[in-house]
């Protein structure tokens, strides 16, 4: 499996920005749907950004739909996720992981890579 980690997660106030980063291991990198996922205290881990290998298609989930952008650097192994506008309810711990289609929502690939150990995001109101 490969190894994930996260970073650029902190505390920010409503309407900040923030981007966050996530560097992958491995060799086939560039072959994977890659995504991004949260947890909020109390809640299951849910979707969040969705990007092709090739980095030309995106899906979003409707919370962060026009305030949240993906994107991915296959040289680097890296995958960012842009944050804009935040807000409160955008706190949670943050992962990336190889991302598939399943059941109407993308979920992560743990046969890809375990997951790694998140950064946190906190908006503060």
């Amino acid at each position: 499996q490969e190894r994930l980690v996260e970073s650029g997660g902190r505390v920010v106030h409503t309407g900040g920005s923030l981007t966050l980063s996530c560097v992958v291991s491995g060799r086939t990198f560039s072959e994977h749907h890659m995504g991004w996922f949260r947890q909020a205290p109390g809640n299951e881990r849910e979707f969040v950004a969705h990007i092709s290998p090739g980095g030309t298609i995106m899906h979003y989930a409707d919370s962060v739909r026009g305030r949240f952008n993906i994107s991915r650097d296959n040289a680097k192994n890296m995958v960012y996720l842009q944050m804009d506008n935040l807000k409160p309810e955008d706190t949670a711990v943050y992962y990336c992981n190889a991302a598939y289609w399943s059941d109407g929502t993308y979920h992560g690939n743990t046969y890809y890579a375990s997951w790694g150990q998140g950064t946190r995001v906190t908006v503060s109101a």
